[in-house]
């Protein structure tokens, strides 16, 4: 199957017993048994739901992998991932990581003596210096949030291999509408399907795909064992999302190169992150692993003051956090994702205070572009 009918007729669809075209919402919390021990292959909601299982097939299918695992959040979803540690191990981790993932990392994990070391993986030389004796993961986002940075999948894989080391991606912004980190070599794919997969700000979610039956073993123990699985609602709304994944994606990057075009020729705007332009440090990398640039966009703008008359501006932008909606979102990382960051790690990794990044919507271009434009001007 082509892609977009991949989105809709992939992993599990309707329901055999009534002919239903979508799956049905199973609000259930527990299931009867023919006999002590002998089940339908459901017998705690926590541990399998029917509805829960057909969104985890259907991204395990998308994602080229072998098995799906569905989570309250993408918070969720990673820190079961780093579950699969032990206490002592070391993992890389990119540089220029969502500010949840540096929290997480620096605040909670180290808790439990799992060390970490941040590193710039779009540099391979770098990445493998910083390998030590305890490593056993390499996490990274590729494109980053919010400096957009691309890291090569397969020279991560390599370099994994070579070194007996897990490789985790974040695949939130590139989707896997545009990118397939597992046919790189990926071990483990994660999403915060909050954002472009479930794509109308209705749903907080986290989604993991594996292809090795061991970790997949692993991984399950570990989400029925700490129990941060996502509700039937909820993944019929995924599923939803899912269906019109690719029309969005197009939709949205479509806009978001004219949006680039439209920075790129004002002189209030000093420094664009874009994947998309040839300018961009990652940018032939980005078009060898990935099959579109997606819709984050990044600029400065010079200082805090200006990024804040910016946004009092703007009316078809909506100042929130997040990303990945049908409605445009515009926010500062300084002050709103990236936060927890402290302030001079921020400007080390060029997270300036004059920072503003969007996430492209699927309004009219013409519309956005003169909201812009007024609100910079």
């Amino acid at each position: 199957m082509k892609r977009k009918t991949k989105m809709v007729h992939g992993g599990i669809t309707g329901d055999e017993r009534t002919g239903a075209v979508s799956v049905p919402i199973y609000q259930v919390s527990t299931y009867k048994q023919e006999a002590a021990g002998k089940h339908t292959g459901y017998e705690y909601s926590r541990t399998g739901n029917p509805t829960r299982h057909a969104l985890e097939t259907v991204i395990a299918d998308l994602e080229n992998g072998s098995t799906g695992f569905a989570f309250g959040s993408g918070m969720a979803a990673i820190t079961s991932v780093m579950m699969l540690m032990n206490a002592g191990d070391h993992i890389l981790m990119t540089d220029d990581v969502y500010g949840g993932s540096y929290r997480l990392t620096t605040k909670v994990l180290n808790r439990f003596n799992l060390d970490h070391t941040f590193v710039d993986t779009s540099d391979p030389a770098k990445v493998e210096a910083a390998i030590k004796p305890n490593t056993k993961a390499l996490f990274i986002e590729t494109p980053t949030n919010p400096l957009l940075k691309i890291t090569d999948l397969k020279k991560m894989s390599t370099i994994a291999k070579a070194n007996n080391l897990l490789l985790i991606v974040d695949n939130t912004f590139a989707t896997p509408y545009w990118q397939q980190p597992i046919d790189f070599g990926a071990n483990i794919v994660v999403h915060s399907a909050t954002k472009y997969i479930g794509g109308h700000s209705d749903v907080v979610s986290g989604l993991v795909v594996v292809k090795d039956d061991k970790i997949a073993e692993d991984l399950h123990f570990i989400q029925n064992s700490v129990g941060g699985i996502l509700g039937p609602q909820d993944s019929w709304l995924l599923m939803r999302g899912i269906k019109t994944l690719g029309l969005r994606m197009e939709a949205i990057e479509k806009n978001a190169h004219q949006l680039v075009e439209f920075l790129q020729s004002s002189s209030k705007v000093s420094t664009i992150y874009y994947p998309g332009i040839t300018s961009h440090k990652g940018h032939d990398v980005a078009k060898q692993q990935a099959t579109g640039f997606g819709g984050m966009i990044s600029f400065d703008v010079g200082s805090a003051e200006k990024a804040d008359q910016v946004l009092s501006k703007v009316k078809y932008f909506t100042l929130a956090e997040s990303l990945g909606a049908v409605e445009s979102l515009i926010s500062i990382p300084a002050k709103m994702t990236h936060a927890s960051i402290p302030k001079d790690r921020r400007h080390e990794l060029g997270i300036t205070d004059g920072l503003i990044r969007i996430s492209v919507g699927i309004e009219d271009i013409e519309d956005l572009i003169e909201d812009l434009k007024e609100a910079l001007e």
